[in-house]
Order: structure tokens, then C-alpha cells, then sequence
């Protein structure tokens, strides 16, 4: 934010162009429009035999491409094929990002079943876990067992 007594760019005031001059301008436009096409509708007329011809070499040199011609081995041009000339049962060579991805989930799957048949290290930590805390949980409602009898005996000599 600016600060002080400066102001910023935004509040400048807009410069518009003159009617006049927007009109002077779409009719030097419009004629030189007119003119080209005079220019090439007569040329176009002569030369149909070997526009063909200019038409693919036009395609392949536009740019810098025609100025400087370049053997460039590793440039490839992509060429379409025809649908007759593809064939769908080809098999496909995968990119090595997908073998990977294959791979890794191929991976993945043999160790969840050699997890779930508890041959790995993992798998024998998590149910050696598991044991400890049942042998817990079971001793702890033995004792919850014996509080609730030791009360009840205490309640029933209490009442008598």
C-alpha cells in the first residue's frame, strides 16, 4: 500500500481514441484486405498446377525450420496411422513407470498374504502383541470377577 501523499499507477487518467481515428483505421485496413486478396485470387488462378506442389513444401519449412535445414537423428515425426494398419492385438511394451507400478503392487500383494498367514517379522510382533494383551484383559476380569464375589459376600452378611 502506498503510503504518504504518493499514489499508485491505477488512478491515472484514461487516454480514449477519437471515433475518427478508429474509422481511419479500419479503412486503411479494409483496403489493404482488398488488395491482397485481388493479389492472390490472381495468382492462385495461374499457379494451381504446382500449388500442391508448395503446399507440403510450405508445411514442412515454416519458421526458422526454412531457413536452416538440420538432419536431427533424434527428432522423430509423428506419422498417423491408418485404423486398417493398427493392430489392437499387439501387446503393448509398458514404460517403465508402469512396470514399477506393477511391480510394487505385485510386492504389495505377496506381502499381505504372507502378513495375513503371520510369516512375516511384522506379523509375529502384532500377534505376540496381541497374546500379551489378551493374557491382560483376561486377568483383569478374573479380578473383576472376585471384587463382584467378595462384594456380593460382604453384601449377604451385611443384610443378614
Amino acid at each position: 500500500m502506498p503510503r504518504g501523499g504518493k499514489k499508485g499507477h491505477k488512478g491515472r487518467g484514461k487516454q480514449f481514441s477519437n471515433p475518427e481515428e478508429i474509422d481511419r483505421q479500419m479503412k486503411a485496413q479494409r483496403e489493404l484486405e482488398e488488395k491482397g486478396g485481388a493479389e492472390k485470387a490472381s495468382s492462385s488462378e495461374s499457379d494451381e498446377e504446382s500449388s500442391s506442389e508448395s503446399d507440403s513444401e510450405s508445411k514442412k519449412k515454416c519458421g526458422v525450420e526454412g531457413l536452416i535445414e538440420i538432419e536431427n537423428p533424434n527428432r522423430v515425426s509423428q506419422k498417423s496411422k491408418k485404423v486398417t494398419e493398427v493392430d489392437v492385438s499387439a501387446p503393448r511394451e509398458l514404460s517403465r513407470r508402469e512396470r514399477e507400478e506393477i511391480e510394487k503392487q505385485k510386492s504389495k500383494e505377496r506381502y499381505m498374504k504372507l502378513h495375513l498367514e503371520g510369516k512375516t517379522d511384522q506379523a509375529r510382533a502384532d500377534l505376540a502383541r496381541l497374546a500379551i494383551i489378551k493374557k491382560q484383559r483376561e486377568d483383569a476380569a478374573k479380578k473383576r470377577d472376585e471384587l463382584r464375589k467378595e462384594k456380593d459376600a460382604e453384601e449377604s452378611k451385611g443384610k443378614r
